[in-house]
Protein backbone atom coordinates (compact mmCIF):
# COMPACT_ATOMS: atom_id res chain seq x y z
CA UNK A 1 0.00 0.00 0.00
CA UNK A 2 0.86 3.90 -0.89
CA UNK A 3 1.63 6.13 1.83
CA UNK A 4 3.09 9.55 1.62
CA UNK A 5 5.33 10.82 4.68
CA UNK A 6 2.79 12.84 6.81
CA UNK A 7 4.72 16.17 7.80
CA UNK A 8 1.57 18.08 9.64
CA UNK A 9 -0.08 17.52 13.10
CA UNK A 10 -3.59 16.65 12.51
CA UNK A 11 -6.25 18.47 14.60
CA UNK A 12 -7.05 17.20 17.86
CA UNK A 13 -11.24 17.20 16.79
CA UNK A 14 -10.47 14.92 13.34
CA UNK A 15 -12.24 11.44 13.84
CA UNK A 16 -11.74 9.78 10.52
CA UNK A 17 -15.05 7.95 9.95
CA UNK A 18 -13.45 5.03 8.10
CA UNK A 19 -10.71 4.25 10.49
CA UNK A 20 -11.95 0.84 11.50
CA UNK A 21 -11.00 0.22 7.73
CA UNK A 22 -7.35 -0.15 6.63
CA UNK A 23 -5.61 3.24 4.94
CA UNK A 24 -4.64 2.58 1.67
CA UNK A 25 -3.00 5.84 1.35
CA UNK A 26 -2.60 8.70 3.20
CA UNK A 27 -1.23 11.87 3.26
CA UNK A 28 -0.94 15.39 4.87
CA UNK A 29 -0.31 18.98 2.59
CA UNK A 30 -0.48 22.53 2.41
CA UNK A 31 -1.88 24.31 -0.33
CA UNK A 32 -3.24 27.27 -1.84
CA UNK A 33 -7.21 25.62 -2.85
CA UNK A 34 -8.10 29.07 -5.08
CA UNK A 35 -7.55 30.51 -8.28
CA UNK A 36 -3.25 30.88 -7.48
CA UNK A 37 -2.75 33.37 -10.69
CA UNK A 38 -5.43 36.02 -9.92
CA UNK A 39 -3.84 35.82 -6.22
CA UNK A 40 -0.46 36.53 -7.56
CA UNK A 41 -1.62 39.43 -10.08
CA UNK A 42 -3.46 40.59 -7.04
CA UNK A 43 -0.90 40.52 -4.79
CA UNK A 44 1.62 42.07 -7.28
CA UNK A 45 -0.82 44.60 -8.19
CA UNK A 46 -0.98 45.82 -4.05
CA UNK A 47 2.64 45.96 -3.87
CA UNK A 48 3.24 47.98 -6.36
CA UNK A 49 0.79 50.93 -4.85
CA UNK A 50 1.72 50.07 -1.20
CA UNK A 51 5.59 50.84 -2.34
CA UNK A 52 3.79 54.46 -3.96
CA UNK A 53 1.71 54.79 -0.62
CA UNK A 54 5.32 54.27 1.49
CA UNK A 55 7.07 56.82 -0.69
CA UNK A 56 3.95 59.29 0.85
CA UNK A 57 4.85 58.22 4.20
CA UNK A 58 8.17 58.94 3.43
CA UNK A 59 7.72 62.41 1.35
CA UNK A 60 5.59 63.66 4.49
CA UNK A 61 7.05 63.79 7.55
CA UNK A 62 6.44 64.77 11.22
CA UNK A 63 7.38 67.44 12.63
CA UNK A 64 11.01 67.31 13.77
CA UNK A 65 11.74 64.07 11.88
CA UNK A 66 15.43 63.23 10.40
CA UNK A 67 15.75 61.52 7.07
CA UNK A 68 16.92 58.16 8.57
CA UNK A 69 13.88 57.97 10.97
CA UNK A 70 11.63 58.56 7.66
CA UNK A 71 13.28 55.45 5.63
CA UNK A 72 12.32 53.57 8.88
CA UNK A 73 8.87 54.36 9.22
CA UNK A 74 8.68 53.97 5.33
CA UNK A 75 10.24 50.79 5.78
CA UNK A 76 8.28 49.28 8.92
CA UNK A 77 4.76 50.66 6.95
CA UNK A 78 5.84 48.53 4.08
CA UNK A 79 6.57 45.89 5.49
CA UNK A 80 3.62 45.71 8.07
CA UNK A 81 0.94 45.81 4.93
CA UNK A 82 2.96 43.80 2.67
CA UNK A 83 2.45 40.84 5.19
CA UNK A 84 -1.26 41.99 5.60
CA UNK A 85 -1.46 41.57 1.81
CA UNK A 86 0.34 38.35 1.94
CA UNK A 87 -2.36 36.60 4.72
CA UNK A 88 -5.34 37.61 2.37
CA UNK A 89 -3.55 36.63 -1.06
CA UNK A 90 -1.27 33.68 -0.22
CA UNK A 91 -2.63 32.25 2.36
CA UNK A 92 -2.09 28.00 2.46
CA UNK A 93 -4.79 25.86 3.73
CA UNK A 94 -3.73 22.61 5.35
CA UNK A 95 -5.28 19.07 4.08
CA UNK A 96 -5.27 15.71 5.36
CA UNK A 97 -6.14 13.24 3.08
CA UNK A 98 -6.84 9.09 4.16
CA UNK A 99 -8.39 6.41 1.27
CA UNK A 100 -9.88 3.05 2.40
CA UNK A 101 -12.07 0.86 0.94
CA UNK A 102 -15.52 2.88 1.33
CA UNK A 103 -14.16 6.03 -0.04
CA UNK A 104 -12.31 9.24 0.13
CA UNK A 105 -12.02 11.35 3.37
CA UNK A 106 -10.36 14.60 3.98
CA UNK A 107 -9.90 17.22 6.57
CA UNK A 108 -8.75 20.76 5.49
CA UNK A 109 -7.84 23.13 8.28
CA UNK A 110 -6.38 27.15 9.14
CA UNK A 111 -4.59 27.51 11.98
CA UNK A 112 -3.76 31.06 13.04
CA UNK A 113 -0.50 31.89 11.61
CA UNK A 114 1.35 33.10 14.49
CA UNK A 115 4.40 33.05 12.82
CA UNK A 116 2.98 36.62 11.57
CA UNK A 117 2.48 37.62 15.70
CA UNK A 118 6.30 36.57 16.36
CA UNK A 119 7.40 39.03 13.12
CA UNK A 120 5.73 42.02 14.19
CA UNK A 121 7.10 41.30 17.60
CA UNK A 122 10.66 41.60 16.54
CA UNK A 123 10.40 44.07 14.08
CA UNK A 124 8.65 46.55 16.86
CA UNK A 125 11.45 45.65 19.16
CA UNK A 126 14.35 45.69 16.57
CA UNK A 127 13.30 49.33 15.02
CA UNK A 128 12.29 50.45 18.76
CA UNK A 129 16.07 49.86 19.95
CA UNK A 130 17.47 51.53 16.65
CA UNK A 131 15.54 54.42 16.94
CA UNK A 132 16.10 54.48 21.00
CA UNK A 133 20.13 54.44 19.93
CA UNK A 134 19.67 57.22 17.22
CA UNK A 135 17.42 59.72 19.93
CA UNK A 136 21.07 59.45 21.64
CA UNK A 137 22.53 61.35 18.55
CA UNK A 138 19.52 63.10 17.71
CA UNK A 139 16.55 63.83 19.95
CA UNK A 140 13.71 63.34 16.87
CA UNK A 141 13.87 59.86 16.49
CA UNK A 142 12.23 59.78 19.70
CA UNK A 143 9.03 60.49 18.00
CA UNK A 144 9.85 58.49 15.03
CA UNK A 145 9.66 55.53 17.22
CA UNK A 146 6.51 56.69 18.46
CA UNK A 147 5.00 56.24 15.39
CA UNK A 148 7.01 53.37 13.73
CA UNK A 149 7.45 50.79 16.16
CA UNK A 150 4.56 52.32 17.79
CA UNK A 151 2.50 50.96 15.32
CA UNK A 152 3.71 48.25 14.62
CA UNK A 153 3.37 47.03 18.19
CA UNK A 154 -0.75 48.44 18.20
CA UNK A 155 -0.74 45.95 14.97
CA UNK A 156 0.88 43.24 16.60
CA UNK A 157 -1.78 43.75 19.70
CA UNK A 158 -4.69 44.13 17.71
CA UNK A 159 -3.91 40.46 15.68
CA UNK A 160 -2.82 39.13 18.93
CA UNK A 161 -5.98 39.81 21.16
CA UNK A 162 -8.52 40.28 18.71
CA UNK A 163 -11.14 36.84 19.11
CA UNK A 164 -12.38 37.94 16.08
CA UNK A 165 -9.33 38.40 13.82
CA UNK A 166 -8.06 35.03 15.31
CA UNK A 167 -11.65 33.37 14.15
CA UNK A 168 -11.41 35.19 10.43
CA UNK A 169 -7.98 33.11 10.34
CA UNK A 170 -9.00 29.71 11.62
CA UNK A 171 -10.91 27.10 9.87
CA UNK A 172 -11.78 23.18 10.24
CA UNK A 173 -13.83 21.26 7.93
CA UNK A 174 -14.01 17.49 7.17
CA UNK A 175 -15.76 15.85 4.77
CA UNK A 176 -16.21 11.91 3.41
CA UNK A 177 -17.45 10.49 0.11
CA UNK A 178 -18.18 7.02 -1.06
CA UNK A 179 -16.28 5.55 -4.19
CA UNK A 180 -20.11 5.05 -5.68
CA UNK A 181 -20.89 9.23 -5.22
CA UNK A 182 -18.08 10.06 -7.82
CA UNK A 183 -19.19 10.50 -11.55
CA UNK A 184 -15.84 11.50 -13.08
CA UNK A 185 -12.23 11.28 -12.41
CA UNK A 186 -9.16 14.14 -14.17
CA UNK A 187 -5.59 14.55 -13.87
CA UNK A 188 -4.96 18.21 -13.75
CA UNK A 189 -2.61 19.46 -16.15
CA UNK A 190 -2.01 22.85 -14.75
CA UNK A 191 -1.32 21.71 -11.04
CA UNK A 192 -0.69 19.12 -9.15
CA UNK A 193 -4.40 17.85 -8.67
CA UNK A 194 -6.34 15.15 -8.86
CA UNK A 195 -9.99 16.11 -9.21
CA UNK A 196 -12.68 14.24 -8.65
CA UNK A 197 -16.64 15.16 -9.52
CA UNK A 198 -19.25 14.27 -7.07
CA UNK A 199 -23.12 13.72 -7.18
CA UNK A 200 -24.32 13.86 -3.83
CA UNK A 201 -27.15 14.50 -1.32
CA UNK A 202 -25.84 17.14 1.01
CA UNK A 203 -26.44 16.28 4.85
CA UNK A 204 -29.79 18.82 5.57
CA UNK A 205 -30.33 19.18 1.99
CA UNK A 206 -32.71 17.77 -0.22
CA UNK A 207 -31.83 18.22 -3.24
CA UNK A 208 -28.36 17.07 -5.14
CA UNK A 209 -25.11 18.96 -5.23
CA UNK A 210 -22.69 18.41 -7.93
CA UNK A 211 -19.07 19.73 -7.58
CA UNK A 212 -15.87 18.78 -7.35
CA UNK A 213 -13.35 17.57 -5.05
CA UNK A 214 -9.59 18.48 -5.21
CA UNK A 215 -7.08 16.21 -4.02
CA UNK A 216 -3.70 18.37 -3.78
CA UNK A 217 -0.85 15.96 -3.96
CA UNK A 218 2.78 16.47 -3.78
CA UNK A 219 5.08 16.80 -6.13
CA UNK A 220 5.07 14.42 -9.05
CA UNK A 221 2.42 12.43 -6.91
CA UNK A 222 -0.99 12.75 -9.06
CA UNK A 223 -0.64 9.92 -11.91
CA UNK A 224 0.53 7.23 -9.15
CA UNK A 225 -2.78 9.19 -6.53
CA UNK A 226 -4.97 8.71 -9.76
CA UNK A 227 -4.53 5.09 -10.69
CA UNK A 228 -5.28 3.93 -7.36
CA UNK A 229 -8.42 5.53 -7.49
CA UNK A 230 -9.41 4.50 -10.59
CA UNK A 231 -10.13 0.67 -9.92
CA UNK A 232 -12.45 1.57 -7.12
CA UNK A 233 -15.00 3.65 -8.98
CA UNK A 234 -17.74 2.71 -10.55
CA UNK A 235 -17.53 1.11 -14.15
CA UNK A 236 -18.25 3.98 -17.23
CA UNK A 237 -16.84 6.97 -14.86
CA UNK A 238 -14.57 8.72 -17.41
CA UNK A 239 -10.96 8.86 -16.35
CA UNK A 240 -9.43 12.10 -18.35
CA UNK A 241 -6.51 14.81 -18.13
CA UNK A 242 -7.46 18.36 -18.32
CA UNK A 243 -7.35 22.17 -17.34
CA UNK A 244 -8.43 21.80 -13.68
CA UNK A 245 -10.08 25.48 -11.83
CA UNK A 246 -10.02 25.09 -8.05
CA UNK A 247 -13.77 25.67 -7.28
CA UNK A 248 -15.41 27.79 -4.78
CA UNK A 249 -15.27 25.70 -1.73
CA UNK A 250 -19.07 24.09 -0.82
CA UNK A 251 -18.10 24.35 2.99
Amino acid sequence: MLKFNEDLDLPSQLKWKFAHEPELLGWTIRARNYNTFVANCMFLFLSVALVGLSYVVYLVPAPGEGFVARVVIGFCFYMVFTLVILSVTHQRMKFAYRFSRSGVEYCKWKDFPEWALKFLKWLAGITAIFFIFMATIDPSFLLGALIGPGGVGLTYLSMAYSKRYREMHTEYHHHEFKWDEFTQLAIATNREVVDLKYSVILEGDDFVTNWSLNVFCKRKQKEKVAELIRPFLSPGVPFIKAKVNVPLSTD
